[in-house]
């Protein structure tokens, strides 16, 4: 598993209490013995990109949901990975914090990443997604694009209940 160009961000997030932002999304690279000029570099720019520079000497508990969920997203993408799993993304965050997640998720979007979200926020996967997948009790009931979910009127009424 730990040579699989793949990174997952866990729904429990998984970040480690006793390490700063800094040392949390730094952690991959440093397992991978990489030099502590292009960890910081390399840091620096995934800090950027989920918006949370100058929070790299907090500890992760002094953080938001949002702020957390980014910094799981943060670590994960620092290894530069061809696909990037996420475990419910928007599970217990408020509306306002689901807007800055879906922003983050957006910018991955934009980078190429091929991300695979697991979602039960049906509406809020589908606003992201080229693709969709609705399984019903582990069956496959549809998979298409997500914009033939939103158009089909049965699937809408059926599975989104919108």
């Amino acid at each position: 598993p730990h040579k699989r160009d793949t990174n997952l961000v866990f729904q429990q997030l998984a970040l480690f209490p006793h390490m700063d932002v800094y040392d949390n999304v730094a952690f991959g690279l440093k397992m991978k013995g990489i030099s502590k000029s292009t960890i910081k570099e390399k840091v620096r720019i995934a800090l950027d990109l989920v918006e949370l520079s100058g929070l790299e000497a907090r500890r992760t508990q002094q953080l938001s949901g949002g702020q957390q969920q980014r910094v799981a997203i943060a670590r994960a993408l620092i290894n530069e990975p061809s696909v990037l799993l996420l475990d419910e993304p928007y599970e217990g965050l408020a509306p306002v914090i689901v807007q800055e997640i879906a922003k983050t998720l957006e910018i991955i979007r934009d980078q190429g990443i091929t991300t695979v979200i697991v979602e039960q926020n049906a509406v809020a996967a589908l606003k992201l997604a080229d693709r969709a997948v609705i399984l019903d009790t582990g069956t496959v009931v549809f998979d298409g694009s997500a914009a033939e979910v939103l158009e089909n009127e049965e699937l809408r009424a059926q599975y989104l209940a919108i």
